[in-house]
């Protein structure tokens, strides 16, 4: 047991070696992440040395190698929640390098799912229509985690605990207490796909049923057999705010970039009321969607 001014701490027991160096890279081009890691790791650094423990004595206490210590407290390397509620427990922090936690948190996620979160956040309508796989939004985190799996150069687990964790986050939307009006149209295809085999492609659909029947949303069904129809080209997601401004995209157009110019937003608008048009109704899409929930 470590002994800290005389106060024994448990020594926690490594959850990783340290050749696995727990914890996540930072971007370098997200200079709002990098600024939070460096004020944490400092912060790590000062209340170390504040205590009188070296950096191997503290990383053998909290679990984790002294190189990983130093990589954190030089802002090289995003910490785990745990790590920073050891740090709190060891270094007698009363909570606040644990309350560290919701920054960080943030960080972990990569730049353009944060500014894409953020956005959802600010919407009051969302509207989006997929041809290849379930939305974001929509989907269950073991159904992301086997869709990321599929991705080729493969991710390393760091990166795919980030990708879900990112995701899951952005389902907090349906939370909200002023919460958006969301229209999903969905291909036939993206729901008979059975992504992570039967099992986890069941709990999807349960998961839809759940969704489809809340009352800011709208899930409707493009049946496969329904092709002219101005969604071939891919994607489309439009995003409208209170101020009356919009920001929306499409595979196919405008090089597949961001649009605010309300001309280009237009041009996607129509695409999508005839998609929604072409479209089951909610209330035959849900019915659908129930059928082969019971066929799963």
């Amino acid at each position: 047991m470590t002994q800290v001014d005389g106060v024994p701490v448990q020594q926690a027991t490594p959850l990783k070696s340290e050749a696995d160096e727990p914890g996540w890279e930072v971007d370098p081009d997200d200079d709002w992440g990098v600024a939070v890691v460096a004020t944490v790791g400092r912060q790590l650094k000062l209340r170390r040395e504040a205590r009188g423990m070296r950096a191997g004595e503290f990383g053998e206490a909290v679990g984790y190698g002294e190189d990983l210590v130093y990589k954190i407290e030089g802002g090289k390397r995003i910490p785990r929640p745990d790590y920073l509620d050891r740090a709190d427990e060891v270094l007698g922090a009363d909570g606040l390098l644990s309350a560290m936690k919701q920054d960080v948190a943030r960080v972990r996620y990569p730049k353009k799912v944060r500014d894409l979160a953020k956005l959802e956040a600010q919407a009051v309508e969302v509207l989006s229509y997929s041809n290849h796989n379930l939305h974001g939004l929509l989907q269950t985190e073991e159904f992301a985690l086997a869709l990321l799996r599929t991705r080729r150069p493969a991710l390393s687990e760091d990166e795919l605990e980030q990708a879900v964790a990112a995701r899951m986050a952005r389902s907090e939307i349906f939370e909200r207490s002023s919460a958006p009006e969301l229209s999903f149209v969905q291909e036939e295809v993206t729901l008979t796909r059975p992504v992570g085999g039967k099992m986890v492609m069941r709990r999807q659909l349960e998961h839809l049923v759940h969704v489809a029947q809340l009352r800011n949303v709208e899930l409707q069904v493009m049946p496969s057999e329904r092709w002219d129809h101005p969604g071939t080209g891919g994607r489309i997601q439009v995003l409208k705010f209170p101020d009356g401004t919009a920001i929306g995209r499409m595979d196919d157009e405008f090089g597949g970039r961001p649009v605010s110019d309300p001309k280009q937003l237009r041009v996607l608008e129509l695409r999508y009321g005839i998609i929604r048009a072409e479209a089951l109704t909610a209330k035959e899409s849900l019915a659908l969607i129930t059928r082969l929930l019971g066929e799963t």
